[in-house]
C-alpha cells in the first residue's frame, strides 16, 4: 500500500470501527506504515463534530492526532487548491473548499487520497484516489 492521506469520512469510519472492510484495510495499512496521515482540515472537521456533540471521545481523538501525522495547511497546498477551484468551476465540478484543500495537500505531498467520496475528487488531474469501503 502506498502512503495515503486519510479523508474525513474514512477517518471517522476507522475511529468508529463499524465497517469491517474499512477496519481491515486500515489495520493492514497501519501494520505496514505504523500510523496514519491526515490533513489539518480533517483534524478540524472531526474536532468540531466532537465539540458540537460535547463528545467525551474528544480526548481520544486528540490522542490519535498526537500519535499520527497531521499535515499543516501551507501556502503551496492553498495555491494548488485555488487552482483546483478555478479548474472545477470552469469544468462544472463545484467542490467545497475543505475537499479542495485536502486534495491539494495529497497532491503536494504525493500521497494517495483515501476517501469514500470518490465522486468529489474523480475530476482532479493527477490525484490518486482509493476507496477503502470497496472490497
Amino acid at each position: 500500500m502506498d502512503i495515503a492521506l486519510i479523508d474525513t469520512d474514512i477517518l471517522s469510519e476507522i475511529l468508529k470501527q463499524r465497517n469491517a472492510t474499512v477496519a481491515a484495510k486500515a489495520l493492514a495499512y497501519f501494520q505496514q506504515h505504523m500510523g496514519f496521515t491526515i490533513s489539518a482540515i480533517t483534524r478540524y472537521e472531526v474536532r468540531r463534530g466532537h465539540i458540537l456533540k460535547k463528545s467525551h471521545a474528544l480526548w481520544r481523538f486528540e490522542k490519535f492526532c498526537r500519535h499520527n501525522r497531521v499535515i499543516s495547511v501551507d501556502d503551496p497546498a492553498l495555491d494548488r487548491a485555488a487552482e483546483l477551484w478555478a479548474l472545477g468551476q470552469a469544468g462544472g465540478h463545484p467542490c467545497g473548499d475543505a475537499d479542495l484543500i485536502i486534495a491539494a495537500t495529497a497532491l503536494e505531498h504525493q500521497l494517495v487520497l483515501v476517501t469514500g467520496n470518490t465522486a468529489h475528487f474523480s475530476w482532479i488531474p493527477g490525484l490518486r484516489v482509493e476507496n477503502w469501503r470497496m472490497p
